[in-house]
């Protein structure tokens, strides 16, 4: 009643989907008629003869991953078959009709799109979803996913929640049809229709109270008839809402045969409403019978087809929980976990549910599918397992290491949950014993770095947990190899050779031999790949070739992290991006930080610099919102683009800030990417002095400083700066240990710079050295070193007179240079040109709007029309932060300090 306009929208929006797909989002408050408007929608759609699927979020489900997805594909069960092998193995490893590894979350996510994609090919489709804010963070993700891929199907999605709260299911840029409450003439014709009998003052009181609430306009009344019992009776000053009308549902609820409240209260927990489930779970051959009074007062509804029980509002299911017991409850908890006996996570957190004194065998359960659930990067499923299993532990000691191990994984994965801080003092209360447990010490150093603590603080307290641990040397004890990745993490950030003392020490222990993966990672890129990476690029190939088939992203993140030295990182690229776009989907923040920093390493060295800006600028951002200790990796990208790019003041500002955040915290990493950054700006500034000087605290001239892996990556820098500084004995001595260390052999790129290096000191040969140098295999992959080799091998060509050769080398560095916009050494390499002889036009070079990105462009158009950096993001799916990361990068391409001149630095064809 009331909804013309609505019920038009949505016919429009079920012949369009018939044709063409599409998602519609319902939105508004609690009782508006969200619901009976998506029953009126599926009403239509099954009589032109669409496939309906139903799901309905459940507070008491929100927790057990995938539980959302299971309401809605466990009629096409049979259909999975249809699918790819590794599609239909996603889909039934998901919803738990078999057992394997947790299946990549994009997988899973395109497996369920084929699917409605396939289905809807023969017949049309609508999948249903109610009450989106009580859906499982798991299938949230994937239904949001598969919500913006439905165009070009006859695939439909219509959703709704409660405005303002859409949970974790991700409603930006979706439509969205906001459900308004009913105008004065349709909530009067409403309230007529079904209260005809009303006397006008309890119906002047109610129309003004429920505001065209249709949820209040039918249930006030009931509410007033029980606590009004005659008409001379005073209308209540305050008419029940709210909770009133919760408690009204309860009382309805109370009124119903013992039989059926039971069986409606287990339908409340379990959510999907299916059936069998509540059959099995309620061991009765009575189930219509005994749901039939419930079904009579309108609280549920039976659907034959589907076999399914729905409640007729959210409201009434939190009615039936709230009227229940807590013995009621415990025994339907335990009767769903038999029901559910092979389905590990959902049997354990029904038995954890149903379980009120402490239980070893429920909590070991709890903590079992918890580590599940974490191999799917469901962080936040993970913490309130383990909760729950420590809440359940016998001992204190168990009740603490089950806490420290849930502190670990919100701390590691940087997931939106309760904070580390509070689960560590849960720890403390729990077990005095706490500061010996490794999870403990591991939670507690990451906690540091991410408040600003200092490095050596965080080293002396895993040093201290390891070396206490009584299990020093199995390295299969998870909580020890935690405990050591930690402390290896910590080394790696402190930048000290000193640092890794512990840690060598400590892993020289384990018998018979520390994990491959650990041994990989710190061989060759954490600790010190200058003396121990060539020997483990065996270990590196073969780890590359099965990575496609590794689902546990630790891994893929440990294995990328070891191809960054050996310039592997491209046959990454793939796992490495999955996890960025898991990340933005909801996933860990940590390993969305780490990938986007590994993807920026790989696009500098290639020449993939605007891609670099824009994933700096996101990495930026995540890292102010999760976790501000990572920030420093993105400043560094910016700097480094910034000191190639010309933009020398921008260069000098990152790195200073770096260095000054790092020193008080020990933070040695960061001050060597920040002098990097510095010594790229000084040659581009043809300031040789300051480049020398900043190489060398990195990595004296004659040495490749130990644990500093970045002294391979300033090496050429180092030699140029000191020759032409008049310093030939420091040059030629950093290019005889290069040569003696062998570090040629991890990567073409370092064996070309290697030989640029020794060319620029060598007497004779050095025509041969430069040609080696540029006949490398790949050496077309890394535009910007092989450019510079060319200038450089250019410069010495002409000054040896062979002017015909030096131009040909200069006008390939020349060409190469100005297509990355490296902007200093096309300068160089013109100025060189013309002493050789040939005359140069100075090429146009991109001014104002043209030499913006197009997402640089975008967002600058959007912002001189006045929107603010919010509304820019919810327009573009960006975060705020990255919009005015952006900005700060968009403001010294177009000459400008302020927002406000915007509009004019665009031009009036770009504004």
């Amino acid at each position: 009643m009331g909804r013309v306009q609505e019920i038009d929208f949505l016919t429009r929006f079920l012949q369009q989907t018939g044709v063409n797909g599409g998602a519609l989002l319902l939105s508004g408050e609690a009782g508006v008629g969200k619901t009976a408007l998506l029953e009126v929608t599926a009403e239509a759609a099954r009589a032109t003869g669409t496939t309906v699927l139903r799901v309905t979020g459940s507070e008491y489900e929100a927790e057990v991953s995938f539980s959302g997805l299971n309401q809605a594909l466990f009629p096409l069960v049979d259909e999975f078959s249809s699918l790819e092998n590794a599609h239909c193995a996603a889909l039934r490893v998901a919803l738990g009709f078999e057992t394997g590894p947790a299946p990549d979350r994009l997988l899973l996510c395109n497996a369920v799109t084929l699917l409605f994609r396939r289905l809807a090919a023969r017949t049309p489709l609508l999948l249903v979803v109610d009450d989106l804010p009580w859906l499982d963070r798991a299938s949230a993700t994937v239904l949001g996913f598969v919500a913006r891929r439905l165009i070009g199907s006859r695939a439909g999605l219509l959703a709704a929640f409660r405005t303002g709260s859409a949970g974790c299911f991700d409603v930006s840029g979706l439509p969205e049809l906001p459900v308004r409450a009913l105008d004065e003439a349709a909530a009067s014709r409403l309230l007529t229709d079904r209260f005809p009998d009303l006397d006008s003052q309890v119906r002047a009181r109610v129309l003004n109270t429920a505001q065209g609430n249709p949820l209040a306009l039918l249930e006030l009344p009931l509410a007033l008839r029980e606590s009004r019992p005659g008409p001379v009776q005073p209308v209540p000053a305050v008419l029940p809402l709210n909770e009133r009308l919760q408690r009204l549902f309860a009382a309805r609820v109370a009124a119903l045969p013992g039989p059926s409240r039971a069986l409606l209260l287990t339908a409340a927990l379990e959510s999907t409403g299916d059936l069998g489930v509540l059959q099995a779970a309620a061991g009765t051959d009575r189930l219509l019978e005994d749901l039939a009074p419930a079904e009579r007062e309108q609280l549920v509804r039976l659907e034959a087809a589907s076999r399914k029980v729905t409640f007729r509002h959210p409201l009434i299911r939190s009615a039936v929980v709230a009227e229940s017991t807590s013995p009621e409850r415990r025994r339907a908890h335990r009767a769903l976990a038999d029901v559910f006996h092979d389905d590990l996570e959902r049997r354990a957190w029904h038995l954890g549910e149903a379980t009120v004194e402490p239980d070893e065998e429920v909590a070991a359960l709890l903590q079992a599918a918890a580590r599940r659930s974490r191999n799917r990067g469901d962080y936040q499923s993970v913490i309130t397992l383990l909760c729950r299993a420590a809440d359940l532990s016998p001992t204190a000691q168990a009740r603490g290491s089950r806490l420290a191990e849930a502190a670990y994984v919100g701390a590691e994965g940087l997931a939106e949950t309760r904070s580390t801080a509070e689960l560590l003092q849960g720890v403390r209360q729990a077990d005095e014993r706490a500061p010996a447990s490794l999870h403990y010490a591991s939670a507690t150093a990451l906690q540091l770095l991410d408040a600003d603590g200092h490095v050596d603080t965080a080293h002396r307290l895993l040093v201290g947990a390891i070396e206490a641990w009584p299990n020093r040397t199995d390295p299969d004890d998870d909580e020890l190899v935690t405990g050591l990745s930690t402390l290896a993490l910590v080394c790696l950030v402190g930048g000290r050779a000193e640092l890794w003392d512990a840690f060598h020490t400590a892993t020289a222990r384990l018998v018979p031999e520390p994990p491959e993966i650990m041994t990989l990672v710190v061989g060759l890129f954490a600790a010190d790949p200058v003396r121990t990476g060539v020997t483990l690029l065996p270990t590196l190939e073969s780890w590359l070739a099965t990575l496609h088939r590794e689902s546990d992203p630790s891994m893929v993140q440990d294995v990328a992290a070891s191809a960054i030295y050996p310039d592997r990182l491209a046959e990454v690229r793939e796992p490495l991006w999955r996890t960025i776009r898991q990340g933005r989907a909801g996933g860990p923040g940590r390993r969305r930080i780490v990938a986007l920093m590994d993807v920026c390493f790989d696009d500098f060295v290639r020449g993939e610099w605007a891609e670099a800006a824009e994933l700096a600028a996101e990495g930026l951002a995540v890292s102010e919102e999760s976790g501000r200790f990572f920030g420093f990796y993105f400043r560094y990208h910016q700097a480094l683009l910034a000191a190639v790019q010309g933009r020398f003041e921008t260069s000098r500002a990152l790195a200073e800030q770096m260095i000054g955040w790092a020193g008080p915290r020990g933070v040695g990493m960061a001050q060597t990417y920040a002098r990097h950054a510095q010594v790229l700006a000084h040659l581009g500034e043809d300031d040789y002095e300051s480049a020398y000087q900043r190489a060398t605290e990195i990595s004296p001239a004659g040495t490749l400083a130990s644990h500093v892996p970045h002294s391979l990556w300033v090496a050429l820098e180092l030699v140029e700066a000191a020759v032409r500084t008049n310093r030939r004995a420091d040059a030629e001595r950093h290019v005889r240990v290069l040569r003696e260390s062998g570090t040629a052999a991890l990567s073409p790129r370092l064996a070309m710079r290697e030989a640029a290096a020794a060319a620029l000191v060598a007497d004779g040969e050095v025509a041969e050295l430069f040609e080696r140098a540029l006949s490398l295999p790949r050496v077309a992959e890394w535009p910007f070193d092989t450019a510079r080799v060319r200038l450089l091998y250019g410069e010495r060509l002409r000054r040896s007179r062979a002017m015909g050769e030096a131009k040909a080398q200069l006008t390939k560095a020349l060409g190469a240079f100005e297509k990355l916009g490296a902007t200093p050494w096309a300068a160089r390499a013109e100025r060189e040109l013309r002493a050789a002889g040939q005359a140069t036009r100075a090429p146009a070079r991109p001014r104002g709007a043209a030499a913006l990105t197009p997402q640089e462009l975008e967002i600058a158009q959007l912002a001189a029309s006045g929107m603010t950096n919010k509304e820019i993001g919810q327009q573009l799916f960006i975060s705020p932060r990255t919009v005015s990361s952006h900005l700060y990068q968009i403001f010294p391409k177009l000459g400008i300090t302020k927002r406000a001149a915007l509009r004019d630095a665009l031009g009036a064809d770009n504004a």
